[in-house]
């Protein structure tokens, strides 16, 4: 059986890192580079590291942070923010990035996975998924949760399968920072109706949130923010948690 991962997310604002409830309220959580090093040190699977203002204040990510991260850690890590084209990823997976999420630009240019998949191979493209129920509906939004769209989440996420997606990194905004718990029922759906990795977002307030969005959720990975840069949740204790649950992890 395949092992859970683990996997920090950082969100990066002006070089910093930060965070907030519903993707509003930010405060400062650290030094991305010394976080992502003592994430690295303590067991973490995978980091993700998202530039949650690129997009709407237009620009690239941050390519020498990236640079930085890369000189510094030895796991893998993902980046994401204002990637619009195939010089963005290309720049950054020559800075030492594993793997890419697109988000904004794949929802209004659904095209460009297709590309990032054709030439840098779908292992390298995650689809980052910001989702919030709207009457009946969980709707898509872009712009670092700004703006509602048209879209749907499950035919969205079935859509980028169908274009090469190789992930999905999915965040409920509705479960974002709350510490509540995951978004366990859309999580599985996605689980059962799609063949690639399924990474839950959003709401991971206690151990137990984790393993329920392991075994209920059928999530691939889980990942979280606040809990593990606040210290309130310490991952070599978690992941000792999770296999005295049965829940496969790389300890």
């Amino acid at each position: 059986m395949l092992t859970k991962r683990i996997i920090p997310c950082l969100d990066i604002k002006d070089g910093k890192t930060v965070k907030g409830v519903n993707f509003i309220d930010l405060r400062y959580a650290g030094d991305p580079v010394e976080l992502g090093m003592k994430y690295a040190e303590v067991g973490a699977d995978e980091l993700v590291f998202l530039d949650i203002t690129a997009t709407v204040e237009k620009r690239d990510t941050l390519v020498e942070l990236v640079k930085r991260i890369a000189r510094h850690i030895n796991i893998p890590f993902t980046v994401g923010g204002g990637i619009s084209d195939e010089d963005n990823v290309s720049r950054l997976l020559d800075a030492g990035a594993d793997k890419i999420t697109v988000n904004s630009s794949a929802v209004y240019n659904p095209d460009l996975i297709d590309v990032l998949a054709k030439r840098f191979g779908s292992q390298c493209v995650v689809l980052s998924i910001d989702t919030k129920l709207i009457g009946t509906t969980q709707k898509v939004f872009t712009r670092g949760g700004r703006t509602e769209t048209e879209k749907e989440l499950f035919s969205w996420a079935k859509e980028g399968v169908d274009r090469g997606a190789g992930e999905i990194l999915l965040t409920s905004m509705d479960h974002d920072g709350t510490k509540n718990g995951f978004a366990i029922n859309i999580t599985r759906s996605l689980s059962e109706q799609l063949t690639i990795p399924i990474v839950a977002s959003g709401g991971a307030g206690n151990m137990e949130h984790f393993v329920d969005v392991f075994r209920d959720g059928k999530a691939d990975a889980a990942l979280a923010a606040s809990i593990f840069h606040f210290g309130e949740i310490e991952i070599p204790e978690l992941k000792k948690y999770l296999n005295n649950k049965n829940i496969p992890v790389r300890l």
